[in-house]
C-alpha cells in the first residue's frame, strides 16, 4: 500500500509528479531489458522493497533490521536501477530543455573527485559555485542535477563546479564528505579564494553542504562565503516525527523505499554524529546559510530546527518555506511550477548579496 496520500496533493504538483514518474519507469523498463538485468523478479523484489517501506513507516522494527530485508544483491540491483532510470529521466528531460550550446560542459579530476564545469557566457571565472547533487546518498550524479545548476550558474554568473562524489552502498560515510571537502581544497589550491566560492546543494548534497562547512572549519580551513541548500538532509536519526508525519504528502521521498539507503550510507556509522547529522552539531562561525524547503515534505522539520539552531549559535541562517511543493522543487518543477521561478530568484538574491 502507498505511504502517499494522493488526495492532498496539488493537481499541478501531482500532474508534474506522474510525468517524472512515467518517465523513470521507462527507464526503469529499459534497464531491465538488458541481458545482465534479466535474471532478477522484478516485481516480486519490488513488492518486497514496499513492503519494507511499509514497516519503515509503521515503525516495525529498526533501522538496522530493515536493512537486512533486502540482501546484498538485490540492494546493488536497485542501486543500479534507480540510478539508470534517473539518468534516463535526466536525459530526457535535457532533450526537451537542452543546455545552451554556449554553455561549457567539461569533465575534471579536482584532485582525484570526478566533477564537471559548467560554465555560462559571461561567468566570472573567479566566482564559484560549489555544488553537491542531492540522491539519497545512493543515487545522482553531475548529469542528474545539470539542468538545476546550469540554471544556477546562469543567475549568478558564477561557474559551476558540480561534484560526481562517491555513493553508498559501495562507498559508505564518509566517502561522500570526503571527497566533497577535497573538492573545496582543490579550488582554493587552484587560487579560487574562499570569500569567493558559495557552496550549494540539495536533500543529501543539502546535508553535505552542511557537514563540508563543520568539518572545514574544525579543520581551521576558511570558510566559503556562504552556502545554499534545498531541502537539506539535516538528521539521520529517525528521531524527528514531523519525517513520519509528512509522509502522505510528499510525493518524491514516502514511497521510493529509502528505509534501507540510511544504514547503507551509515556503515554503522553514529547517525548522531555532528559530521553525518549536522542538527547534532556545534554551528558556531558558520558563514550565511539560505536553506529553502517545503512545508509537506518529510524533510521539513529537520530544515527548521538547523536554522533555529545556528541562530541561537550566531549564523546568519534564513529559512524560505513554501507550501504544498514537492521536496526539491526548485528542480522538479523548474519549467512548471512559480514557485520554483520564485525559489531560483531568492537563491540569486542571496548569493548577490554575498558579493
Amino acid at each position: 500500500m502507498p505511504i502517499l496520500d494522493r488526495s492532498r496533493i496539488r493537481p499541478d504538483v501531482l500532474k508534474l509528479m506522474d510525468e517524472l514518474l512515467k518517465e523513470q519507469t521507462n527507464g526503469v523498463l529499459e534497464f531491465l531489458k538488458a541481458k545482465e538485468n534479466q535474471g532478477v523478479n522484478f516485481p516480486a523484489l519490488w513488492q518486497k522493497l514496499m513492503e519494507g517501506n511499509e514497516r519503515f513507516f509503521r515503525r516495525e522494527g529498526t533501522i538496522e533490521d530493515l536493512y537486512n530485508w533486502l540482501t546484498k544483491d538485490e540492494m546493488l540491483f536497485l542501486t543500479r536501477l534507480f540510478r539508470y532510470s534517473f539518468n534516463y529521466a535526466a536525459d530526457m528531460d535535457q532533450k526537451r530543455h537542452p543546455i545552451p550550446k554556449e554553455v561549457k560542459i567539461e569533465k575534471v579530476d579536482a584532485d582525484g573527485v570526478p566533477a564537471e564545469w559548467q560554465t555560462v557566457p559571461d561567468a566570472k571565472k573567479d566566482r564559484v559555485l560549489l555544488y553537491f547533487h542531492g540522491g539519497g546518498m545512493v543515487l545522482g550524479s553531475p548529469n542528474t542535477h545539470r539542468i538545476l545548476t546550469v540554471t544556477l550558474g546562469q543567475l549568478t554568473k558564477m561557474r559551476v563546479l558540480s561534484v560526481d562524489y562517491r555513493l553508498a552502498p559501495e562507498h559508505p560515510h564518509p566517502a561522500q564528505l570526503e571527497d566533497c571537502t577535497k573538492a573545496y581544497k582543490w579550488l582554493l589550491s587552484k587560487g579560487i579564494k574562499p570569500k569567493n566560492i558559495v557552496i550549494a546543494g540539495d536533500s543529501a548534497g543539502g546535508n553535505l553542504t552542511l557537514t563540508t562547512l563543520l568539518k572545514l572549519r574544525d579543520e581551521g580551513i576558511p570558510l566559503p562565503a556562504g552556502a545554499v541548500c534545498l531541502s537539506p538532509a539535516t538528521d539521520w536519526t529517525g528521531s524527528d516525527e514531523s519525517f513520519f508525519e509528512n509522509a502522505k504528502t510528499d510525493p518524491v521521498l514516502a514511497d521510493v523505499g529509502l528505509f534501507w539507503w540510511i544504514p547503507a550510507f551509515l556503515g554503522g556509522a553514529d547517525p548522531s554524529d555532528p559530521l553525518i547529522s549536522p542538527i547534532y552539531g556545534n554551528l558556531k562561525g558558520l558563514p550565511p546559510l539560505l536553506i529553502q524547503a517545503s512545508t509537506s515534505e518529510m524533510l521539513f522539520g529537520g530544515c527548521k530546527r538547523l536554522v533555529e539552531k545556528a541562530k541561537k549559535a550566531g549564523v546568519n541562517a534564513t529559512l524560505q518555506t513554501w507550501n504544498d511543493m514537492p521536496h526539491v522543487f526548485q528542480s522538479f518543477g523548474l519549467y512548471d511550477l512559480p514557485e520554483a521561478k520564485e525559489a531560483i530568484a531568492k537563491i540569486g538574491e542571496f548569493i548577490q548579496k554575498l558579493f
